[in-house]
């Protein structure tokens, strides 16, 4: 148990804080070998489960390798994403992929964009707007007919159709579906991070899709300043996974260019 508050907890998730001392860099050179794996001072690299940190490709292993030689006095997790996110591909995606692939399905089995209002009529066209284009996406690219229903009893999805997805995310590789998953548990939606990933939602519009609800009531009522302060600090933890997940698949996803994953702040910049 913690005494954290939630609060707390996303201002460090934000800020990358920790609280265990970090350890000294104890390495000069960093170096990659023929197999994309990093080396310290001739070493690989171990994950925390004692796999080698090896890469899928030569840009993102020059990527992560640059975040160790940032690194100065001490190794800081925090400001080491790509690392993460390698480690977390190796480890858990290696290891339980079966188990990752089945709970992104159970999401789509109850995804949001399936749950509908039936009143008030400004709700019902926002939730249809943001939420049609999802379900007709996922029959057109993924075969996949989603049911969607008025309030918010469960109905489960045809299994030809949760088939559909399982066969899609398991193609993934497990760098991809560490970052699809990432996605589906920020989000708390299995379709809308997989049409963002495909290419065919922008950042903005996966955000604004998850959040159709929750805009809704603020609209309407208001936010008073605590729940302000939760929204803001869970609003800049999205954004930063999103930007995280986004770099570590750059330039591998089937159909994306290098503009297709930048947010849309990025492209302004």
């Amino acid at each position: 148990m913690t005494d954290e508050t939630e609060d707390a907890r996303m201002r460090r998730l934000v800020t990358d804080q920790y609280v265990r001392p970090l350890p000294k860099r104890f390495y000069k050179a960093v170096e990659i070998d023929g197999d994309n794996a990093v080396l310290l001072d001739g070493k690989p690299v171990k994950t925390p489960m004692k796999a080698a940190l090896r890469l899928p490709n030569a840009k993102l292993a020059a990527a992560v390798a640059e975040e160790w030689r940032a690194q100065q006095v001490v190794i800081n997790p925090g400001l080491m994403p790509l690392t993460r996110l390698a480690n977390a591909a190796i480890d858990r995606a290696g290891s339980q992929r079966e188990s990752l692939v089945s709970e992104i399905v159970t999401y789509a089995n109850a995804d949001l964009v399936c749950y509908r209002a039936d009143r008030p009529p400004d709700l019902v066209q926002l939730q249809s707007q943001h939420w049609d284009p999802v379900v007709a996406w996922a029959q057109q690219r993924l075969a996949a007919i989603f049911v969607t229903t008025v309030g918010v009893t469960h109905r489960d999805q045809a299994e030809a159709s949760l088939a559909a997805v399982r066969k899609s995310v398991s193609a993934q590789d497990d760098a991809l579906l560490t970052a699809t998953y990432n996605l589906v548990t920020l989000l708390g939606s299995a379709l809308i991070p997989l049409m963002h990933l495909d290419g065919s939602l922008s950042a903005s519009g996966a955000s604004d899709a998850a959040h159709v609800d929750e805009d809704y009531q603020i609209a309407q009522w208001g936010l008073d300043a605590e729940a302000k302060r939760k929204r803001d600090a869970r609003r800049m933890v999205q954004t930063t996974i999103r930007r995280r997940t986004k770099r570590f698949v750059h330039g591998r996803v089937i159909g994306l260019d290098d503009d297709d994953l930048l947010d849309d702040d990025d492209k302004q910049q």
